[in-house]
């Protein structure tokens, strides 16, 4: 990014146009800076992909109360739950399952 050292904006590329070569122009001012055709630009963003962060850790959820509710993936009828307020306050509470089968342990919520 290049900054105009006039009155401090960002200024924007403009492609050549009708003769005129590339060049940075200040959109408030009238400064200008051409750019030599000999300097190629170039831009790189990297990109880093965030992991997805639970909305309770599996020690949270084991510290949870027990319950029934029956699991949607293998029918256990046990689970654990927490609940939270993840919505306007004038909506009803989510409430978070785990269940307490150990070849499932399946998590679900229910708004």
């Amino acid at each position: 990014m290049e900054f105009c050292p006039t009155c401090g904006m960002m200024l924007q590329f403009q492609l050549p146009n009708m003769g005129r070569p590339s060049r940075f122009a200040c959109p408030a001012c009238p400064y200008v800076c051409h750019i030599d055709n000999k300097v190629k630009i170039k831009r790189r963003q990297a990109l880093v992909k965030k992991e997805i962060e639970p909305v309770f850790s599996k020690d949270d959820m084991l510290k949870g109360s027990e319950t029934e509710a029956t699991c949607p993936a293998c029918n256990h009828g046990r689970a654990l739950y927490h609940q939270m307020q993840v919505r306007s306050a004038d909506e009803p509470m989510t409430t978070f399952y785990y269940c307490l089968n150990e070849r499932c342990k399946h998590q679900w919520r229910e708004d």
